[in-house]
Order: structure tokens, then sequence, then C-alpha cells
């Protein structure tokens, strides 16, 4: 068996060297850069590069925490991390398409970019991406490939390596006991609550992606088959599965808030309605939003979270590197520094982001697993054996249907 491994061990040495020398023959053309096979490698040539990392910047809470991890990119690495906040991941991916039609192939202004679902698909099926190099990352052997296999799909789409997760999320509904003595556990009873507490509840207006989110998640709720979801969507079988998801919304909408005339425009703004008791039921993508609210002194230390009986809407953050990035070296450090287990845990703890994992705790050493088990999950926050089933993403064109239609049925509301 030792025999075997170093044989194995051998062979991928080759491979990477091989993969080296083409890089350095390649220099001269201007081609892509390839992961090195000497990590030492990619830190020296990493060094002092300005990585403009592309993310949302609508969360003051991501926002510090990318700004801590700059310090720590700076400080271990003396690599720059620029965060550039966008309002939509789409508005990059634009800037990205348009500098590759203007022949900008190594220079290009999005060096890293936090991205998934819809966007990958098109990007990676139009040859935007530089990879595959997540596999090949340092710290990717701490990933939780087998029990969270979400971290190699992404809504469906084989991640190819093309992108490397950093964080996971599921859909979890936050509520206010006062107002919800007995918490919902499917759509049907939620219709119940809605209709008997007018005004009280609401939802993002597609397409934001959390609005979007919650459409889908009552339709797994009302489809006759879930399994549909993971493939794309005919208009045949579309319009067929999402009768009932129309029918449960014009049940609905006449009981939320502003009698379904209205809709907050973004996560924050519904996150902003609950805080105000203007709600008593939102939802989060983030299982430790409540906590980390009700920490900060923004949100009402009553409020608790629920899931579904039958499960909630998972997915996983990604980061990718575009083709033409400019610093494709010290993208390739940031995102193996996302997977440190370190920054993993800070970013998991619900005071800084609250967001789960995506590593195998059980794969770290003792003192790395340590920072996960002494943290203080939150009053708010489900324990990991609470959370119940995490439901695959479907296929993104069922997202797209279903967010234009929704715009067609109901308009652009303010």
């Amino acid at each position: 068996m030792a025999q075997k491994l170093k044989k194995i061990a051998l062979v991928a040495s080759l491979a990477l060297a091989t993969i080296f020398l083409a890089l350095q023959a390649q220099a001269q053309d201007k081609m892509p850069a390839v992961l090195p096979a000497n990590w030492d490698n990619v830190l020296n040539e990493a060094r002092g590069q300005t990585v403009y990392f592309n993310a949302w910047g609508g969360d003051p809470k991501i926002n510090a925490f990318l700004e801590w991890l700059s310090g720590v990119a700076r400080s271990r690495y003396d690599i720059h991390l620029q965060h550039v906040k966008l309002a939509a991941t789409s508005d990059a991916v634009a800037r990205v398409r348009s500098e590759m039609r203007e022949n900008e192939r190594d220079n290009g202004s999005v060096d890293l970019l936090w991205i998934n679902g819809e966007n990958f698909a098109m990007m990676k099926s139009g040859n935007m991406l530089f990879g595959p190099f997540a596999e090949q990352l340092p710290n990717f052997k701490y990933v939780d490939r087998i029990g969270k296999p979400a971290t190699l799909k992404d809504f469906t789409q084989a991640t190819d390596g093309y992108e490397s997760p950093w964080a996971m999320a599921q859909l979890v509904f936050e509520y206010d006991p006062q107002f919800v003595p007995t918490v919902p556990k499917n759509s049907t009873e939620l219709l119940a609550w809605i209709t008997k507490n007018p005004g009280r509840f609401t939802y993002p207006q597609p397409p934001d992606y959390l609005g979007t989110t919650f459409l889908k998640q009552i339709l797994y709720e009302v489809i006759s088959d879930r399994v549909v979801l993971q493939s794309p969507a005919t208009q045949a079988i579309y319009e067929k599965e999402t009768a009932k998801l129309w029918q449960w919304l014009d049940a609905a909408h006449p009981f939320m808030w502003r009698q379904g005339q209205g809709f907050p425009a973004s996560e924050s703004a519904l996150a902003q309605l609950l805080a105000d008791s203007e709600v008593a039921i939102s939802f989060s993508f983030n299982p430790g939003r409540a906590s980390a609210e009700i920490s900060a002194g923004n949100l009402n230390p009553n409020i608790r979270s629920f899931v579904f009986e039958n499960g909630t809407i998972g997915n996983v953050s990604f980061v990718a590197i575009p083709l033409n990035s400019k610093n494709k070296f010290g993208s390739l450090v940031i995102s193996n520094l996302l997977l440190d287990p370190l920054v993993q845990a800070r970013a998991q703890d619900p005071a800084i982001l609250g967001f789960m994992t995506v590593l195998d705790i059980k794969s770290l050493n003792l003192e790395d697993q340590a920072a996960f088990s002494q943290l203080d999950l939150g009053v708010a926050t489900l324990a990991p054996d609470l959370l119940g089933k995490s439901l695959l993403e479907p296929d993104v064109s069922w997202m797209s249907m279903i967010a234009q239609d929704w715009q067609k049925r109901y308009g652009v509301l303010k």
C-alpha cells in the first residue's frame, strides 16, 4: 500500500510539474496562469499583488469580515485585498464579459469574484473562468465533499474546480414567539398563519435573490415531484409544476404586509421590518443571522428560528477567478485563505457572520476543532442537527422563469 501511495504521489507531482513548465513556456504569450506544483511558488508570485475581490457589499458584517481578512492577507502574505462592493454580482460578470470582448486577456479589473448560481453557469459555459484550480488549493483537503456534496455542485452544475467553496447557507425562518406561539411546519401552515395575522409577513421583491429563494422554497413545498427541479425546466413541466405556487401566492398576498401591493427591496429591508416588529416572521439564508443581530443589539432578544419539517433550501457560496484576472496568484492565495480553519471558524461565529462552515471538522487537528467547538452559536441559532434536510438548489432555469413570471403576474411593485 505504501509503495502504491508513493507511486500515486510521484505521478501527481510530475503532472503538476508539467503544468508549471507549461505556464513558464506560455508566459511570453500572455496565456492565463496555471497553479504551479509548488505552493511556495504561488506565494512568491502573489507577494505584493493587489487582489480586487468583487463581492456583495450590502451587509455591513460581511464588509467588516472582508476588511479583517484583508488585514490577515497583508500581514501573512503581503497581499493587498481590495473589496469591490457590488450591488449585484451580474455587474461584475458584465464587466468581465466586456473586457474579454475587448481582448483584455490578462489585464481584467476583476481578480476574484463571489459567485454562484446562474452567473457561474453562464461564465463557465462561456469560457470566462480560470481553472480548474480549487482542488489544488492546500486547504481544499479539509472541505467536506462527502457530507456536504453541494460544495462540488452549484445549482445542479458541477463546479469542476472552477470555483472554490467558502461558506454554506440554509434558509431559516426567524420569528417572534409573541405572535407565533406555534411555528408553521410547512407552507400550508404558513399560509394559514398569514391569513390569520394580516400584515405580519412579506418577502423581498423578485428578482432579489432572497425573494426568489422564498418562491423556490414554496415551490418545493407544493410541487408533485421534487426531482424535476434538478433538471432544466421545459415549458410544459414548468407550467404544470408552478400552477400551485401561483395559487399559494394569490391566496397569501392580500394578507401580507401592505396587502401584497408592495414588497421590501432586499434582504436588509426585510430584516429591518422584523427588527421594527412590522412583521413577525422573516427569513434569511444565514442560520446565525438572528443570533448575530441579537448580540449586536439590533434585534428583539426573544426572536428565534425554525425550518420546515421537509427541509429548506441550502447552498454554498463560492469564489471564482475570471479568465482575464490580472492577479491570479494573489487570487489563489485568497481562495485558499478563505478555507483556512481559523478563518472558517471566525466566519461561523454569530457575532461575526454566523455562516456555516464548508469544512469537515473531524478532518482538522485538535486545536482547529476546538476553535469550532468553543463557539457560542447564540440563543436564536438552531443546532446543526436541528436544521433538518438541506434541499439542493433547483436548476437555474427554474429561478429565471419564476422571476420573470412573478414580474408579469404581480408587476414591479413599489
